[in-house]
């Protein structure tokens, strides 16, 4: 009996052990909203053996009309209760690969999009982590950003029921498998951040999808909301998802050096180099939405200026500080992204770009350790540092040039991904805002 079949037939007995009627097969349309149908206990087997088939042309960035159906086959190794679930009926999740109708892989599925990046990286030897840190706020409802504390970075007083909602939600985090290293308050008022464990890229993803849709249903049961948006309050930090990342070669750290004064072997500069080098073209993948560029703006702790530096956080890349005997958490964290990007287009394109800076053994300047905030024009020109983009349009038109993207995202989602955010964009400019009808009716 092969691995696969092991799999399926634990997914099965598990189920039926834990009386659950309904399983939601899970997938992200090109855009990283979490689209979910169910199916009852009896639909499983074949499930699992040959799929489900759905009407792609209904899923944002999917299929043409005409050639629409497409099939959910669930990730046996996916499978989980949900923690809320009942101990009758009960309701558990997979995510899914989308299949073509004669069993290949859909090109327009993200989740496949991170499977052929990491198999590139696997066919080099190396195994790809990562480490997201997804900030999130709670607002007392989804209609106005109202505050439900006024908190700081890491506040604790008076934030009963906030710090309740991030202990419900590690809890159910934890039992549905997934790894927290802690929690806590983040700068702006009702901002907070629960950090993942680290692990493969693409259990990451999933878990970051998870995460997300947890975060959202424990606030949403005791009356709140929670939003990822990345700058949902004028004149505060936005959210950011730092994501720590590190390439393994078997049970080695590729990215470490003992002898290098920085403690980062060569791969590790040139990755960090191909990070560089390559930001403005995956920023519109990092960086998806109109408001994300509210974020990245300098004086909020969000990194604009493409450097990198050990203890400095005004750049772009930051490497942690070298502590001796943990040679296995060696590793770089790219600040700029935001948590409601798609992560599994998100991590391929950070591992393509690291790639890339391997592969053409990229040169990487010296650190900045400066605040890079108080530098003016000149001395930042003197010394090279660019600037992500400013807005989603100029984020495309970087990305529509890019080889890199292109080859990593795949011709159908490369084009969707394009097509979604030029219309987002059209949408954002030609509409009249309260600050336009509030500062310029009155007086042109």
């Amino acid at each position: 009996m092969s691995t696969l079949d092991e799999m399926k037939d634990f997914v099965l007995k598990k189920a039926r052990d834990n009386n659950i009627k309904f399983i939601r097969l899970w997938f992200t349309d090109v855009q990283g909203m979490l689209k979910s149908f169910s199916i009852t206990f009896e639909e499983l087997e074949g499930a699992l053996n040959e799929g489900m088939g759905f009407d792609g042309s209904s899923i944002e960035g999917f299929s043409r009309i005409e050639e629409s159906d497409v099939i959910a086959l669930p990730d046996p190794g996916t499978f989980q209760v949900l923690p809320w679930s009942s101990s009758e009926n009960g309701v558990a999740r997979m995510f899914c690969d989308v299949m073509q109708p004669d069993g290949s892989n859909f090109e327009g599925d993200p989740r496949y999009v991170l499977k052929r990046t990491l198999k590139k990286a696997a066919d080099l030897g190396y195994t790809y982590y990562v480490g997201p840190e997804l900030e999130f706020f709670y607002f007392k409802s989804d209609k106005s950003p109202d505050i439900i504390d006024n908190g700081g970075y890491f506040d604790q007083t008076s934030l009963t029921v906030a710090s309740d909602l991030r202990r419900t939600t590690i809890l159910y985090l934890e039992a549905m498998g997934i790894g927290v290293e802690y929690s806590h308050h983040e700068v702006a008022p009702s901002q907070h951040e629960i950090d993942l464990r680290y692990t493969d890229a693409l259990t990451m993803a999933d878990n970051a999808m998870t995460y997300r849709s947890i975060v959202k249903e424990v606030a949403t049961r005791a009356g709140y909301y929670a939003t990822f948006m990345p700058k949902p309050l004028y004149g505060e930090n936005g959210s950011g998802m730092h994501t720590h990342q590190s390439l393994f070669k078997g049970d080695k750290n590729l990215f470490f050096d003992a002898n290098d004064k920085y403690h980062l072997s060569t791969e590790a500069k040139w990755f960090i180099a191909g990070i560089l080098k390559h930001s403005k073209e995956i920023c519109a993948i990092t960086n998806q939405w109109v408001n994300s560029y509210k974020r990245l703006v300098p004086g909020y702790e969000a990194p604009v200026y493409i450097s990198w530096a050990r203890r400095n956080r005004s750049t772009m890349v930051r490497v942690p500080m070298y502590k001796p005997g943990r040679e296995k958490a060696t590793r770089i964290e790219l600040r700029s992204p935001d948590p409601a990007c798609n992560p599994y287009l998100a991590f391929s394109v950070m591992l393509a770009a690291g790639l890339e800076g391997i592969k053409n053994k990229y040169p990487l300047a010296e650190p900045v350790e400066e605040n890079i905030f108080e530098w003016d024009i000149v001395k930042r020109e003197e010394c090279a540092i660019e600037t992500l983009p400013d807005n989603l349009f100029e984020a495309v038109k970087f990305m529509e040039g890019s080889s890199l993207v292109r080859e990593t995202l795949g011709e159908h989602v490369f084009t969707k991904f394009i097509e979604n955010k030029k219309i987002e964009w059209d949408r954002y400019r030609t509409f009249v805002t309260n600050y336009e009808i509030d500062n310029y009716l009155p007086i042109l």
